[in-house]
């Protein structure tokens, strides 16, 4: 997990990418929202658009953002079993597929700037379906292949 953040500014208000990526399929959710949102709101987003679609993952790696570190995010990740883990430089699991998955997003937005304009959220989800339609080196398929295996 991990933002990608000061983006422009769309008329909901939405600033920011929240990156959640599958590290088995690598299959990704780009989540639009606003860099000032609280954890309750992220932590509402997070079910609806992940637990309620795949079910409580066992692990969870994220950066050390203050969200992430917050006793909110600590309790509730406590109470679904999940366990979670700090990213570091030096962290065993940490291959930098969400570092990859992002730098991708962030290539894929760029390409499209100049059509999607502030209006990049209502495009999100046909980058997100372009992304993980996307044949992957790594997993020898396209994310979506790899949930269907």
């Amino acid at each position: 997990m991990d933002f990608i953040t000061k983006l422009p500014r769309t008329p909901s208000g939405c600033d920011s990418i929240w990156v959640i990526v599958d590290r088995l399929t690598e299959s990704a959710h780009f989540l639009a929202i606003k860099e000032n949102d609280k954890m309750e709101k992220l932590a509402r987003i997070y079910v609806k658009e992940v637990v309620s679609r795949h079910g409580v993952p066992i692990s969870i790696i994220s950066d050390r953002d203050a969200r992430f570190t917050s006793n909110f995010w600590k309790s509730l990740q406590k109470s679904l079993g999940t366990r979670l883990d700090m990213s570091t430089a030096y962290h065993p699991q940490t291959d930098g597929q969400s570092e990859r998955t992002i730098q991708t997003l962030e290539d894929m937005l760029r390409a499209c700037v100049v059509d999607f304009g502030n209006s990049w959220e209502t495009h999100l989800p046909l980058v997100e379906f372009s992304y993980n339609n996307s044949y992957h080196t790594s997993i020898k398929a396209a994310p979506f292949e790899a949930l269907s295996k």
